[in-house]
């Protein structure tokens, strides 16, 4: 029986310019935040509360996108041995939870409204919509140069072009009641923010929900995996096949391999299993466990089709055989 692993350990991808960007935009927005719920109860504009809350949603992303950057800093240690990665991903599920309830309220609120519309300062809910854009816009600024380097500097750039557009709601429900008189509009407009935050919030929560339940993760087909493997050449069967992730894009995967004693598994089994999962489905955090026989272990749940070992067939010694990557 042997062992291979395969550790590519990852880095932070952010450091310097861009969790400077981060932490700038984070302050403009969280300020701003708290600007447009004040300005929301003074005007009494549902829209404004309900950008606010769409706004919250950008500001906690960009929370965690810089939590990601710090906490992905700290080593692991003995009580902690995957490190603080994970920290991203409960942060997502309660701003999830919690936008959820926001969403609920903004209805409710926008139906009482409807049957009786109260006054809405169209002036004020203007202008603070207006300083909404400028702020995103500012902040689209600092997060640009950073967009195309990984998928989290990109998230926060989204975010931001979100807001800008929703801000940009505001500021026509605002025009329009301003020279119409329409008060509905403020809730009608309030209603339709809540409604374009929810299909994002529950992508976050599903996302988020999959990695805690350790799923196969997004993108990777489990089938494909299980073909590529059971293809290198020397494999006769494959079970206890696990794929999960640690967070997003940290995608680990353990199994264990029952190889034709006539190949060389450290030479050629291992090495081309490596090389297939980086390849075709960029897991590069692995352990397989390689086996002249299916050991006790076998996943009975999957039905992973066996391969009979042939009669009399022993297995060697345990050995460990370690590759890291940087």
């Amino acid at each position: 029986m042997g062992a291979g692993h395969d550790h590519t350990h990852g880095h932070s991808h952010m450091a310097g310019p861009n969790e400077r960007s981060l932490m700038i935009a984070l302050a403009l927005t969280t300020t701003f935040l708290l600007v447009e719920v004040v300005a929301g109860v003074l005007t009494q504009s549902l829209a404004l509360i309900s950008d606010a809350a769409h706004m919250f949603t950008d500001t906690a992303a960009l929370a965690i996108a810089l939590a990601a950057v710090r906490m992905g800093k700290r080593a692991a240690d003995a009580k902690r041995t995957f490190g603080y990665h994970r920290f991203e991903i409960l942060a997502a599920a309660f701003n999830a939870m919690l936008l959820f309830g926001v969403a609920v309220y903004i209805g409710i609120e926008a139906y009482l409204r409807l049957k009786a519309p109260p006054e809405v300062e169209s002036t004020g809910m203007l202008v603070v919509a207006l300083i909404g854009m400028a702020v995103n816009l500012v902040s689209m600024r600092m997060l640009a140069s950073g967009k195309d380097a990984n998928l989290n500097m990109k998230g926060a750039y989204l975010e931001a072009w979100s807001d800008m557009l929703g801000s940009l709601g505001v500021v026509i429900g605002a025009l329009v009641i301003k020279f119409t008189g329409w008060q509905w509009v403020d809730s009608a407009v309030a209603v339709l923010i809540a409604l374009w935050v929810l299909p994002r919030t529950w992508s976050l929560l599903r996302a988020s929900l999959n990695i805690l339940l350790e799923g196969v993760p997004e993108g990777i087909d489990l089938a494909k995996v299980r073909e590529a493997l059971l293809t290198v050449q020397g494999v006769s069967s494959i079970h206890d096949l696990h794929v999960w992730a640690l967070t997003s894009g940290k995608v680990s995967l353990t199994v264990h391999v029952v190889n034709d004693p006539a190949v060389d598994a450290e030479r050629r089994v291992l090495p081309e299993i490596r090389r297939r999962l980086a390849d075709q489905f960029a897991i590069t955090h692995i352990t397989v466990q390689c086996e002249l026989e299916p050991c006790h272990q076998t996943d009975e749940e999957h039905h992973f089709t066996e391969v009979e070992p042939a009669e009399g067939r022993e297995s060697p010694g345990v050995h460990d055989r370690s590759g890291h990557k940087h």
